[in-house]
């Protein structure tokens, strides 16, 4: 393995590589207005080679997609270019060298390695064209349209904090509102977390299930919870299709309706989540699709789709 041409070319790229790299750095002052002699800045050339590895290139186009692929956190650290392509570079030759030795092994000839390629190979492809299919048209305008619709006239809205204790009858769940009752509710948390078959709220929350509006839970546990006041344990068990619930509040509070500034990843994400769904919707009638049988047979009709789950008492 060496180093082709050192990476001492940092000082002909790092004037150049953040502009291939989507600004990693953060944003510098403006630039002060050109000398009237100066010379026309150099393009980074992408086909630049930095390293070779066992015979295979690494060229800065290779690193500017790599810089790319950072996460937002690292993108803000206003690292200096040439540090980052340092840092990148040798990166992607620890990567290669490891790639190298496994194809000595030729472990792509392994059942299940290979089928791990294929598998990645196919999400690429996958995310390739829901990228090309919905990034278009995710913008601030469109963000701003559903911001419009879902937000601009809400009235602030209620929220509840409550914990609960699920358990399996009806005779159980009176037993502990008995409990709590004699001792004002002080134990609720550990017979939650005792007791509750809500275990992902039970050991580590005591069945704390955090502030929630009335459409976050299922119709029945929020009506129970939004009628209790704070302080206050349901004196009735709650039924419903998971259990019954014995329910405290611990508080109440209004909120306001967020402002665009503040809903606009949230927002983002849904138009995000809602184009992959038209995307995938509009691919399924244009692709035959067959369902078989445990026994081989295809089925003469598909199986139904699974009933969206109601929300669940949990955080």
């Amino acid at each position: 393995m060496r180093l082709s041409r050192s990476l001492a070319v940092t000082a002909l790229t790092a004037c150049t590589f953040l502009a291939g790299t989507a600004a990693i750095a953060a944003p510098a002052a403006p630039a002060k207005p050109a000398a009237p002699a100066a010379q026309p800045a150099r393009t980074a050339n992408p086909d630049m080679l930095i390293a070779t590895v066992g015979g295979a290139k690494i060229t800065l186009g290779d690193i500017q997609r790599a810089a790319q692929s950072l996460p937002p956190s690292v993108r803000q650290l206003n690292m200096k270019p040439e540090l980052l392509l340092s840092l990148l570079a040798h990166q992607l030759i620890d990567q290669k060298v490891v790639q190298i030795m496994a194809e000595k092994e030729k472990l792509e000839d392994k059942p299940a390695v290979k089928a791990a390629m294929t598998a990645a190979a196919d999400n690429v492809l996958q995310n390739a064209y829901l990228e090309q299919q919905i990034a278009p048209k995710i913008n601030e305008a469109a963000i701003k349209a559903y911001y419009d619709a879902h937000y601009a006239n809400q009235k602030p809205e209620e929220e509840v904090h409550a914990r609960h204790i699920l358990v399996d009858s009806e005779a159980q769940a009176k037993d502990i509102i008995k409990q709590l009752d004699r001792d004002h509710g002080a134990n609720f948390a550990k017979l939650a977390a005792t007791l509750s078959a809500d275990k992902g709220t039970a050991s580590h929350d005591g069945g704390d299930l955090g502030w929630f509006k009335k459409g976050d839970m299922i119709p029945a546990f929020s009506k129970a919870a939004f009628s209790l006041k704070p302080g206050t344990i349901s004196q009735t068990p709650i039924q419903t299709q998971y259990g019954w619930h014995v329910i405290q509040v611990l508080g109440t509070r209004m909120v306001p309706v967020p402002t665009l500034e503040q809903a606009h990843d949230h927002i983002k994400n849904e138009l995000v989540r809602q184009g992959i769904r038209q995307v995938i919707d509009k691919a399924s009638k244009d692709v035959k699709v067959v369902y078989y049988n445990a026994d081989g047979k295809p089925m003469a009709q598909p199986p139904a789709a699974a009933a969206k789950p109601a929300a669940q008492p949990a955080k």
